[in-house]
């Protein structure tokens, strides 16, 4: 019985620990992307339960539903919008840097396959 709750203590402190080690990222970002030579600005606000991001991000055509995952200092988040009725999904992935305190890597445009960079910093 002894090893058994051992094994649970182990196994819960590990958990913890891998929780522990996600980038918080949790609040409001100005986020700037550059897509196919075409330059855009949203602001993103997002809450963070251990490894899910949930939030808004709020672009030209209003506010949209934002969902995301931190992994380390792996963070990744999309959103679903629409250009001239056509229905679409930008991606975000990136790195976050502690150092300088920003976001950055690749953006996708799902389903016209563009993709370009994006870096966010917190929105003051």
């Amino acid at each position: 019985m002894k090893s058994v709750i051992l094994a649970f203590v182990l196994l819960s402190s590990s958990v913890a620990s891998l929780a522990a080690d996600n980038a918080a990222v949790g609040g409001k970002w100005n986020v700037h992307s550059s897509v196919a030579g075409n330059d855009s600005d949203v602001v993103c606000t997002f809450t963070q339960k251990d490894a899910d991001l949930t939030g808004t991000c709020k672009t030209d055509d209003g506010e949209k539903k934002a969902i995301g995952k931190v992994e380390g200092t792996k963070i990744s988040f999309s959103y679903n919008s629409d250009y001239n009725g056509t229905p679409l999904t930008v991606k975000y992935s990136g790195t976050f840097d502690s150092a300088a305190n920003k976001i950055a890597g690749s953006v996708s445009v799902d389903p016209f396959g563009v993709d370009g960079d994006f870096t966010a910093t917190p929105a003051k």
